[in-house]
């Protein structure tokens, strides 16, 4: 760092920040330390964003449910397919029987999920577009792979019989 200081001799000389450094300015030890400060909050920063908005493709460890749901005796054919794929691909997040799993993923046989408000299409762009978290806590929902809109039709018949069998219409 330059800079210009006043000496008691009179006048303005020239001012290396390692020889002489300018009244006001912050001097090596005390720029380092600044730089220092700010590196280390924007890790932080960083840290708990990632922590946060997460970014991660790994499967969350299981929490415990969040609703208490009501089995059907019997299911119809595709919804019996539809549990398949289902375990398969969404009980890790969306828990057993839809029941969500707390502090991972909401419950599916929840009012919020009713075809009223929640049309079988929300589950298909889900499924292929990912999602913005808009009713619960639990971060965006990435896009799942590798289903086709005929599986993910069996995984609603499978969700939209558990609704029914829990009084969701």
């Amino acid at each position: 760092m330059v800079g210009y200081a006043n000496h008691a001799g009179g006048g303005f000389r020239r001012a290396v920040a390692h020889q002489l450094p300018v009244a006001g300015s912050a001097g090596p030890d005390m720029s380092l330390r600044r730089a220092a400060i700010l590196i280390v909050l924007a890790a932080a920063v960083g840290v708990a964003a990632s922590l946060q908005f997460g970014g991660s493709d790994e499967i969350p460890e299981s929490g415990p449910p969040i609703v208490a749901v009501s089995v059907p005796t019997s299911l119809s054919a595709q919804a019996r397919l539809g549990q398949k794929s289902y375990d398969a691909n969404c009980a890790a997040c969306h828990g057993q029987n839809a029941a969500g799993q707390d502090g991972i993923a909401p419950p599916l046989v929840h009012i919020i999920y009713e075809p009223g408000h929640h049309g079988d299409e929300s589950f298909q762009r889900a499924v292929a577009q990912g999602v913005r978290a808009h009713h619960w806590p639990f971060g965006d929902m990435a896009p799942v792979e590798g289903l086709t809109r005929r599986d993910v039709a069996e995984i609603i018949a499978y969700v939209r019989e558990l609704q029914r069998a829990n009084g969701i219409r």
